[in-house]
């Protein structure tokens, strides 16, 4: 996999894939749309709506780190204690994450490094309120007798890989799922959307982000 970081339009970085010819995140911008369909439609609508002591995530596609740095820090500002597993089969190199620019101070370096350096397959706490688990198997092969409150669905697009978005993974997300869990999600295609009901989720549609007309957000209604 041929990566090469590029510059978003609100000035982040996101990364541009030479072989699925995608990019990681909005060329509007990468930070702002991590910021408003992950945090603000995922992490903060389920805390405002379930008010739960602890937080447990799953996210489908590692990628940059991004996702998975705004929780930390937000674990951090809200003393919120959130449990993170991402699932990331193709991990991007060290000179690539080493160049990201969504750091803004020493402390933040820090926090973001630890989320690509730490052990994989490992769970480890790296900070006070956030603790990480990454691992390279693919949604289809992952296993485990946790349950999530939200699933971070952020796999490159249905176009691009079919595979992900499919019922069968659907289902399984479904099943991942504790009671009243949620799977937040840039992605409001049609089938997508129809696949989301096959399965169960109640489906709410969006406002999408950085200009996107929709995005969705599924909710586990029967446990």
């Amino acid at each position: 996999m041929a990566v090469k970081i590029i510059i978003t339009e609100d000035g982040s970085h996101s990364l541009f894939d030479d072989e699925l010819n995608e990019t990681y995140h909005s060329t509007k911008g990468a930070l702002g749309e991590s910021l408003h369909v992950f945090i603000q439609e995922g992490l903060d609508f389920y805390l405002k709506a379930f008010n739960p002591v602890k937080v447990n995530v799953l996210e489908i596609g590692l990628g940059t780190g991004l996702n998975a740095f705004l929780t930390a820090k937000f674990a951090e500002q809200s003393r919120i204690n959130i449990s993170f597993t991402s699932l990331e089969p193709f991990p991007i190199k060290k000179e690539i994450y080493e160049a990201l620019n969504y750091h803004q101070s020493k402390k933040e370096n820090k926090l973001f490094y630890k989320i690509h350096e730490s052990e994989w397959e490992k769970e480890c706490m790296l900070s006070d309120h956030f603790t990480f688990l990454k691992t390279t198997f693919k949604l289809e092969h992952f296993n485990t007798s946790n349950l999530y409150n939200i699933i971070y669905f952020d796999a490159f697009a249905p176009s691009k890989q079919a595979e992900v978005w499919s019922v069968e993974n659907l289902r399984k997300s479904y099943g991942l799922l504790g009671e009243n869990g949620i799977l937040i999600t840039y992605c409001a295609q049609g089938q997508f959307k129809r696949n989301l009901l096959e399965v169960g989720f109640e489906v709410e549609t969006l406002q999408g982000a950085m200009g996107k007309k929709e995005m969705v957000r599924g909710k586990k209604s029967k446990f």
